[in-house]
């Protein structure tokens, strides 16, 4: 169940082979109560892309979190291993202490920053606090849902070469598109502004996970309180 749109674009490896591009889509999370898991991964603000139920004995729920390209999945039928043995579930965020906040926030259990290794048995290797340097890569912390499957949330403020993946052409036109239509209903009673503005709110609230008509109603509010372009009210 994809949200991404595949492409046909090849490229060579080292070797001259040609390779095909293979994105990490989805991660299946076992749960033992598939509504209290759901109610959760609402909580936290994923987008939640399907909750489809087939057949009696089979359902599929799956989740994207804010910005990224792969989801999680879990539900019933799909798996037979056991809830909460999904460990070391990596994410990557701009700040560790800003997405922790967040979390606990929204009522996520969210454990203390450390430095060491990031992906170790319970807390072996761990140092207490962020990497003494603020390297890239080098801070964590991590949170689990109700069923104890556990995230950890590496800060990566700098990537490493190579590591930048290619822009989806095709998404990305698809997105600039329906941002053009949904901007020109704003342009058309908003105030002369630079239109820019508008279409950087617009699309950060929908990889986000808003919807078409609630990001434009956070692009409005973007410009109203940020840039000072409000529409007149009649």
């Amino acid at each position: 169940m994809s949200t991404t749109q595949p492409d046909s674009h090849t490229a060579a490896d080292a070797t001259g082979q040609t390779t095909v591009p293979m994105r990490l889509e989805v991660t299946v999370v076992p749960v033992s109560d598939v509504d209290r898991a759901k109610a959760f991964y609402e909580r936290l603000g994923w987008r939640l892309d399907a909750d489809l139920s087939p057949a009696e004995d089979y359902r599929v729920v799956q989740f994207t979190p804010p910005g990224s390209s792969a989801s999680i999945q879990f539900g019933i039928g799909m798996t037979t291993d056991a809830p909460g043995s999904a460990q070391g579930l990596m994410m990557a965020v701009q700040n560790v202490d800003t997405a922790r906040e967040a979390l606990a926030r929204r009522g996520a259990d969210v454990g203390e920053v450390w430095h060491g290794r990031g992906l170790s048995p319970g807390t072996s290797g761990h140092v207490a606090g962020p990497d003494p340097e603020r390297q890239t890569y080098r801070t964590y912390t991590s949170f689990t849902d109700p069923d104890g499957n556990r995230f950890v949330l590496q800060e990566i403020t700098e990537r490493l070469p190579g590591r930048i993946s290619e822009m989806d052409v095709a998404a990305l036109a698809e997105l600039l598109h329906e941002t053009s239509i949904h901007h020109g209903e704003f342009e058309a009673v908003a105030p002369p502004h630079d239109w820019w503005d508008w279409y950087a709110a617009y699309a950060n609230a929908r990889e986000t996970g808003s919807t078409p008509e609630g990001a434009a109603a956070t692009a409005n509010r973007y410009m109203a309180d940020v840039k000072g372009v409000a529409v007149p009210t009649a």
